[in-house]
């Protein structure tokens, strides 16, 4: 991505004519690894990082009291790739006068909030090459009358003033993460604003339920991590609420991170999988599901069974429970009731049978996961210059294009996209950062 003479200025009349050795598009965990791997390797190049939140935050939307991670601390932004490092998890905590009390904890899983303050704490390192309130536009070639293209264009639009910029560059690393995936039946003509996504979930929420002793009557869609955390913390926040939480599955599963499926997220596994011809390549990710999709870490399971439970002892009658989980059921619509408040459209999927929801409700969450397909329309302008009509990547994730279309010192990389050719450890954070170098 970077040479060691990433440092040196072009010469007049050389043609290279770019601002930046390198530009990170988005500055959320996979950039702020590339930038302590740079730091860490002393590489004086002229980096710029873009981002379009006002600062560093991580899935702001989700950082509830009692989460936390879903993976060991020691997969950190550095550790595995330099344990000595100044910018692991075990420094920041003892930065922070924290390692003693940590250690007592005996845990590998943080809380997600302090994961959050110690990527905050890294990222504060490198505020000076980072631009915040800048959303990236467009990613083009810089004009050349003749031979490779040597540099992109990178047009961005500042948040809050709508002024648009433009930076050029030799390298350019795509990094802009995941957006809400909704499902199309519910946002037919834009999204109603009783519905949400969970990735909005802490910050909205307040905004919509005001009133914390009120009885609400909440709905979430969704059997995964996120739907089943909401359903948890609703019951906190909101006390004298009601909550449905609709899956479409059978039942809600547990996540798979038993040591030997933990393999899977190794980088010699990655090798190994983006060899693999494209049947067996989607045949191992659907297998590779349950470590990450659809499906809940044990302990919460666990918690929210009891909870249920303690329900069952109190009132034999289910339909008064406050909190019901209701298998079977995709949400596919919804329909307006007098009282401000919708019902749900349920698709049975075990017969398919089509039914309106019991309760109406005051605010439906969706937990139905993120689309990781925004770079192809940041991407657009090269899109002539691809060596097959897709965004297919090489092994370290740098975009094949057309045999000398591009020059080899020049280039675009993928980061957190990439599940068809690196397997779900292309989409993941803890896989990220032991692949910056």
């Amino acid at each position: 991505m970077l040479s060691a003479a990433a440092d040196q200025t072009p010469e007049a009349g050389s043609g290279l004519q770019y601002q930046y050795d390198l530009v990170c598009i988005g500055f959320g965990p996979a950039s702020l690894a590339i930038a302590i791997a740079l730091h860490d390797r002393e590489l004086q190049a002229r980096v710029l990082y873009i981002e379009r939140q006002r600062n560093f935050v991580w899935h702001a939307g989700m950082l509830l009291p009692n989460a936390r991670m879903q993976i060991s601390f020691l997969k950190d932004l550095a550790t595995l790739r330099d344990p000595r490092s100044k910018f692991t998890f075990v420094n920041y905590l003892k930065s922070k006068n924290r390692l003693v009390a940590f250690t007592n904890l005996s845990t590998f899983l943080p809380l997600r909030q302090e994961y959050n303050d110690y990527m905050s704490w890294c990222a504060s390192h490198f505020e000076q090459d980072v631009q915040y309130g800048q959303e990236a536009i467009s990613v083009s070639p810089t004009k050349n009358a003749k031979g490779p293209i040597k540099a992109w264009q990178v047009a961005s639009r500042d948040v809050e003033t709508n002024q648009t910029s433009t930076v050029t560059a030799r390298s350019v690393v795509v990094a802009i993460g995941g957006k809400p995936r909704i499902p199309p039946a519910l946002s037919a003509g834009g999204l109603d604003c009783r519905i949400i996504h969970s990735s909005s979930y802490s910050t909205a929420v307040p905004m919509i339920l005001t009133d914390t002793y009120k009885a609400h009557n909440v709905a979430i869609i969704g059997g995964g991590q996120s739907a089943a955390e909401i359903f948890i913390d609703l019951q906190s926040r909101y006390p004298n609420s009601y909550v449905t939480l609709y899956t479409g599955a059978s039942a809600l599963k547990p996540s798979d991170d038993s040591p030997f499926v933990n393999e899977i997220f190794d980088p010699e596994r990655v090798d190994t999988f983006y060899d693999l011809p494209t049947e067996s390549r989607q045949k191992t990710v659907w297998s590779d599901k349950a470590t990450n999709y659809g499906v809940v870490r044990p302990e919460l399971l666990d918690r929210m069974y009891e909870n249920m439970y303690h329900q069952r002892l109190h009132e034999p009658d289910q339909s008064k429970w406050p909190y019901k989980i209701v298998s079977w059921r995709e949400v596919i619509g919804f329909e307006d009731c007098s009282d401000r408040r919708l019902r749900l459209k349920l698709k049975n999927t075990s017969n398919g049978e089509i039914s309106m929801s019991d309760s109406s409700f005051d605010l439906a969450i969706l937990g139905t996961g993120y689309e990781r397909n925004g770079h192809e329309t940041l991407l657009e302008p090269t899109r002539y210059l691809l060596q097959e009509n897709r965004y297919a990547v090489e092994r370290n994730y740098k975009i094949m294009f057309r045999k000398d279309a591009v020059a080899d010192n020049c280039g675009i990389w993928l980061q957190g996209c990439c599940e068809e050719s690196h397997g779900v450890c292309g989409v993941l954070l803890h896989s990220l950062r032991q692949e910056v170098d």
